[in-house]
């Protein structure tokens, strides 16, 4: 009765990777939207098979697996059909990150990291959070790790970085903002105080636990979530 929720985002190429990271090697409870949106698609389970039952064996990569702009082009071009895909992947999305959350209650753990690319653009699901933590970067530098990253020239990277929310906005959105602009051993400084300060926090999320609340507030994330999936 006293686990809380902490949303963790950042932008594309930001960091939040490197965050995440330093915090599972702390013992946090990190809970990856992201992951999750791609594991209920594998192979075999019943969201995979009710995708090829639709949309035919022609969106199948060559070991069995989906092919995601193949997919992302059909339903950018027929907006019916991405909702049949949304109604098929929703539910089960939905159910594991209940499923999870639920665990960690049990077990125990004081707060709970819900690390999710898209949490600021989604306003519905904020409410749910006790806190909020932005993994940050000045813009410049952005861009310049995303280039580097993806060998992409500067033109596509601020193409990709403009289909988000600016940085700039989450920041003033966040209750907690991470710098990710210097060396690993500063970023992984301010991992630390962040950790110490949510350990030691008396703000506790009570009934807003409950499964159907939970259940409720993650529909809109889902739909992004899938957008995000498919880009």
């Amino acid at each position: 009765s006293t686990m809380f929720l902490v949303g963790l985002s950042g932008g594309i190429a930001s960091g939040k990777s490197t965050v995440v990271a330093v915090l599972r090697e702390l013992g946090c409870a990190v809970i990856d939207a992201d992951v999750i949106a791609r594991e209920v698609v594998q192979p075999h389970l019943k969201a995979y098979r009710q995708i090829v039952h639709y949309f035919g064996t022609e969106i199948l990569l060559e070991n069995g697996e989906i092919n995601r702009e193949a997919l992302g082009n059909i339903i950018f071009f027929h907006p019916e059909k991405r909702q049949l895909l949304n109604s098929i992947t929703h539910p089960e999305i939905q159910k594991e990150m209940v499923k999870q959350i639920l665990k960690y209650f049990v077990l125990g753990y004081r707060y709970v990291i819900l690390d999710i690319p898209l949490l600021f653009e989604t306003k519905t699901l904020i409410k749910f959070m006790k806190y909020t933590v932005l993994v940050y970067c000045d813009p410049p530098m952005q861009l310049s790790r995303l280039m580097k990253r993806n060998g992409l020239p500067q033109v596509e990277a601020e193409a990709r970085i403009a289909s988000q929310l600016p940085l700039d906005e989450k920041y003033k959105l966040a209750s907690h903002v991470i710098d990710n602009s210097g060396d690993w051993e500063n970023t992984r400084w301010q991992v630390l105080r962040l950790h110490s300060h949510l350990e030691d926090s008396l703000d506790f999320l009570w009934v807003r636990l409950a499964v159907g609340t939970v259940v409720a507030g993650f529909g809109g994330l889902v739909y992004l979530l899938l957008q995000h999936f498919i880009s």
